[in-house]
């Protein structure tokens, strides 16, 4: 099943079953060319292509074994990948219900019942098309009668060229070990550079950063093409991923650092989110496009 929406500057298309995901995301240029903001799905099957962009709940990135402790209670989750901890949670590998579209775009929704997660929950994405941006509206909410830890985010994939480049204004980062579990924090400029302004070819990072300011731009000076994005808090993360010579990178706006469950840090440090029953939290994530 699929979902798509149009208009004459946007074509949007999502796939609900497939874990939620935006299949692909093209805006019309200025000049009249169709520009890929995301990295397109080739495929409809569960293949793991790096492409599209998928939601992050109720935890982005990787807790250490699937294992955590809160408020007394030990968590163990089976391992969802191929590596030895758990990633992004399970919303992104299960299937998303399509509700009602309004007349800015459709909405996505997750239920989740109990199980090696024993926390119930129900997570949202509500898509808006605007003249001159994409909104994505994310929110969690705790069914259970007790509180919950929770983290969520996106999981962008950006086309990478020669020339790509990513600014962002960040505080620090989160140096990290053979398996990418965070080990010390430092100066974001240490891992990211001394320019705010980074040519995704020039370094190969899978880091966390911290004490963001909600806004990151993009630029494909090949394309003519640039793209803000912006996001509300408590989404003040951003996870970047720069594999040496792939087509494609990441900059995921997510609340909270890798394996914030087990660090053992105060919540403004880790971003870790805590709701009490019934409570909910929210954030948009704009894709603002422009033409160089």
């Amino acid at each position: 099943m699929s979902a798509n929406l149009a208009t004459d500057r946007w074509r949007l298309d999502l796939l609900p079953d497939l874990g939620g995901r935006i299949a692909s995301l093209r805006w019309r240029h200025p000049s009249g060319d169709w520009i890929d903001l995301l990295v397109p799905m080739k495929g409809r099957d569960d293949s793991g292509e790096d492409a599209g962009c998928f939601p992050l709940v109720p935890f982005s990135n990787r807790v250490r074994d699937g294992r955590f402790t809160f408020a007394g209670r030990a968590v163990s989750m089976p391992l969802n990948t191929p590596g030895p901890h758990v990633e992004h949670g399970h919303g992104w590998q299960r299937p998303w219900r399509l509700s009602a579209v309004s007349a800015g775009g459709p909405g996505l929704v997750y239920e989740h019942a109990p199980d090696a997660w024993p926390y119930p929950y129900v997570a949202r994405q509500d898509f808006t098309l605007r003249p001159d941006r994409l909104e994505v509206r994310l929110t969690i909410e705790n069914r259970g009668a007790e509180p919950m830890p929770v983290g969520f985010g996106l999981h962008p994939y950006f086309p990478a060229t020669p020339e790509t480049t990513l600014e962002a204004a960040l505080s620090w980062g989160w140096e990290v070990d053979a398996e990418v579990m965070p080990l010390r924090r430092v100066p974001a400029d240490t891992l990211w550079g001394p320019s705010p302004r980074m040519n995704v070819a020039s370094r190969a990072l899978d880091t966390a950063f911290g004490g963001w300011d909600g806004t990151a731009e993009i630029r494909w000076p090949e394309r003519a093409t640039g793209l803000r994005l912006t996001a509300d808090a408590p989404l003040r993360h951003l996870v970047t991923y720069t594999p040496p010579g792939a087509d494609h990178f990441c900059a995921e706006p997510v609340s909270h650092c890798t394996d914030a469950f087990n660090m053992a840090l105060g919540t403004d440090e880790t971003g870790l989110i805590v709701l009490a029953p019934s409570a909910q939290c929210s954030a948009t994530v704009s894709f603002s496009p422009f033409a160089l």
